[in-house]
């Protein structure tokens, strides 16, 4: 089922298929946080090389996990290129990150990603029942997201098509609370967006809501999703942005740009994202999951006001709510010391560090014997904790396709949308450019893949 590549993978290959190459993969690439290892025995006194970025793994947990394991870890930048080179000269990292969504069928397809089944199997740290959902990210079957082999676990989730929102700049503006329960729709959401802009002397003060997921593709695939369709067709070789489904997910997140609500590629966050705007009581509600309770949480006041709601749907459509990150390790096929990156793996998924993360707030714990962790002291926490454990009901996996990057997908989107979301063109025509351009950047993947 799976492509082969082995021996034969070449720098052309992946390059060619992230549209731009190492740069357009760099920032798919850069979610969560993973770690990654190389070395060449067993365990303790073994050594091994993690790619990752500086805060996935601090000095403090390196020096943790020799306490711990007795094994050293080399950290090594988190860097496309850099690993590109690593795997293609078969000498690669023994643990790298990545973002489960975006990125496991993309590098599973190409085979170089170890299969992690028989480790699960034989772990008394980490059992294949307690894992969450979410870990399915990580599955890849040769043709489908979320099925067959596992090649990877994700460190902490959110579902990221839920929503922050600050009710001080609800009862300014006289707009009833959203249910913390029950989803409102996409169409609600943009109404109270447009009414809680605060505006002075032709300068917004307070943007009405912020909604653009974590990349393009991520949102454009589970806003379809939530239609009652699909991005792509059966083989994930193509995106059809012109059937009713995929049409109305763009054409409301053409309005949300139009209307000036809230940031958007035309009108970028100046802080790059929402993070400060909200904490500065800049942002009424901010398409943010979970994890931003961990923030949330550092400033009581701000915490008081703040309600985490679930995903918005479309009238009439299904309820969906995915995880669009899901960042995690995976295993090089070729990385020389597999058994202890395998222990470094267990204990940063299941042990220590997985340990701080969940009572931290910063995230979901993808161990489901590790929620009872999450904070729950003060009754800001407890009121988020109930909405978030009530939508882990709906969650869902979106399967994206194996033949662009998230980045690649983000690039292409970026240069011909804001015709778009200017109202320069219409929806029609828009989506009819994006298919085109789009389309040929997967057709170079699945050609690639083989």
């Amino acid at each position: 089922m799976r492509p082969h590549v082995g021996a034969s993978l070449s720098r052309r290959r992946f390059l060619s298929l992230s549209a731009g190459g190492a740069a357009a993969g760099a920032a798919a690439l850069s979610g969560c946080a993973l770690q990654v290892s190389n070395g060449a025995g067993g365990g303790a006194g073994e050594t091994i090389t993690m790619m990752v970025k500086a805060d996935d793994i601090t000095p403090e947990l390196v020096q943790q996990a020799l306490k711990d394991t007795g094994i050293t870890i080399k950290r090594v930048d988190w860097d496309i290129t850099k690993l590109i080179a690593m795997l293609t000269s078969g000498n690669p990292p023994d643990l790298v990150r990545a973002v489960g969504a975006t990125d496991a069928a993309y590098f599973a397809a190409r085979d170089v990603m170890e299969e992690l089944d028989p480790y699960f199997a034989k772990s008394s740290v980490l059992k294949v029942e307690d894992l969450d959902p979410v870990n399915d990210l990580w599955r890849y079957d040769g043709r489908t997201q979320g099925k067959g082999p596992r090649y990877g676990m994700a460190k902490d989730f959110s579902q990221d098509s839920m929503f922050w929102y600050n009710t001080a700049a609800f009862d300014k503006k006289g707009v009833d609370y959203p249910s913390e329960t029950e989803p409102i729709t996409f169409e609600e959401w943009l109404e109270n967006a447009q009414r809680l802009v605060q505006r002075s002397k032709g300068q917004t003060t307070v943007s009405g809501g912020s909604y653009n997921g974590l990349l393009r593709l991520t949102l454009m695939a589970t806003m379809t999703a939530s239609a009652g369709g699909s991005l792509f067709n059966d083989d994930f070789s193509r995106v059809d942005f012109t059937t009713p489904e995929a049409r109305k997910a763009l054409t409301w997140y053409m309005d949300y740009c139009n209307l000036k609500v809230g940031p958007s590629p035309i009108q970028p966050d100046p802080n790059g994202w929402d993070g400060p705007t909200y904490q500065a009581g800049r942002l009424a509600m901010s398409n943010a999951g979970y994890w931003m309770g961990g923030m949330i949480g550092t400033d009581k006041k701000l915490a008081q006001v703040s309600r985490l709601a679930p995903a918005p749907v479309f009238a009439g459509g299904p309820r969906i709510s995915a995880c669009q990150g899901g960042t995690g390790l995976w295993m090089p096929r070729k990385a020389r010391n597999k058994d202890a990156a395998w222990r470094i793996f267990e204990w940063y998924f299941g042990e220590a560090p997985a340990k701080a993360r969940a009572s931290g707030g910063w995230g979901i714990p993808t161990l489901k014997s590790l929620r009872p962790l999450m904070p729950a002291q003060e009754d800001y926490q407890k009121r988020t904790l109930k909405a978030q454990q009530n939508e882990l009901k709906h969650f869902s996996v979106v399967s994206l396709t194996p033949y662009i990057t998230g980045d690649a997908f983000e690039s292409l989107f970026n240069q011909v949308a804001p015709a778009g979301m200017k109202g320069e063109i219409s929806v029609d025509t828009l989506a009819g450019r994006l298919n085109s351009v789009i389309n040929e950047q997967l057709k170079r993947g699945k050609e690639q893949v083989g």
